[in-house]
């Protein structure tokens, strides 16, 4: 119990640091899907809504491909096309291609009927290209995430997670060296039928902006998970 409420807390102690907060809904749908034993394909299509959630700032489309090293393990390589629209800026289009690893330490795995905790972790690399700018950013993403069961297989599971970002490098575009922001989840996932569930609960985001006032975004997220 203490390592689900360490990520809760540390985001809840964040907004005394900002000095800007945003209130956003973040809807998504994202599928792992095996296509043999040692193939998995990930889709994921996201909409952000942002400016206390009345209009669409962001959406992204993102997909890989995994090979799977042993039965905790897998290789992955992929894209992702990333829209954004700021209030009172300029629309971007950024193209990240990007390497990950995924594994699990303990468990039988998110989403599998299990009756026990899981941990699992994901290391991703980014390379982030923006249309109209010149220089690459080099991004490195941490991710790690802590499923427990709040009964019997097929019931509801209780979802903690953490994720920070660092910046390897320096932009034109914007992308500062360092940390770059930290992004929490705390909330449920609800089985609606075999291999799929619904999760839902509060995520926060908290950005360092080497150029404003760092901003605190307090999300209601909600996602349609598909696992095959």
């Amino acid at each position: 119990m203490r390592r689900m409420l360490f990520p809760a807390l540390v985001l809840a102690a964040t907004p005394a640091l900002a000095a800007e907060d945003d209130a956003q809904v973040w809807l998504a749908q994202q599928s792992f899907l095996n296509l043999n034993q040692d193939l998995v394909l990930f889709t994921d299509v996201q909409l952000r809504l942002t400016d206390d959630a009345q209009r669409a700032g962001q959406a992204i489309v993102r997909g890989a491909l995994g090979v799977k090293l042993d039965r905790s393990t897998t290789l992955w390589g992929g894209y992702g096309y990333i829209r954004s629209d700021p209030l009172g800026g300029r629309v971007s289009h950024e193209h990240r291609v990007f390497e990950q690893v995924t594994w699990r330490a303990f468990g039988d795995g998110a989403g599998n009927g299990t009756t026990r905790p899981t941990l699992t972790g994901r290391t991703r690399l980014e390379q982030r290209l923006v249309d109209g700018q010149g220089g690459t950013g080099w991004r490195l993403r941490q991710l790690v995430r802590l499923d427990v069961p709040l009964g019997k297989p097929g019931t509801p599971q209780a979802v903690v997670w953490a994720e920070p970002f660092v910046g390897l490098n320096h932009t034109g575009w914007g992308q500062k060296s360092g940390f770059d922001q930290l992004r929490g989840f705390a909330g449920v996932a609800l089985p609606v039928g075999r291999g799929i569930s619904v999760e839902a609960g509060y995520s926060g985001q908290y950005v360092s902006r080497p150029a404003r006032e760092d901003r605190m975004n307090h999300i209601a997220s909600l996602s349609l998970m598909i696992r095959r």
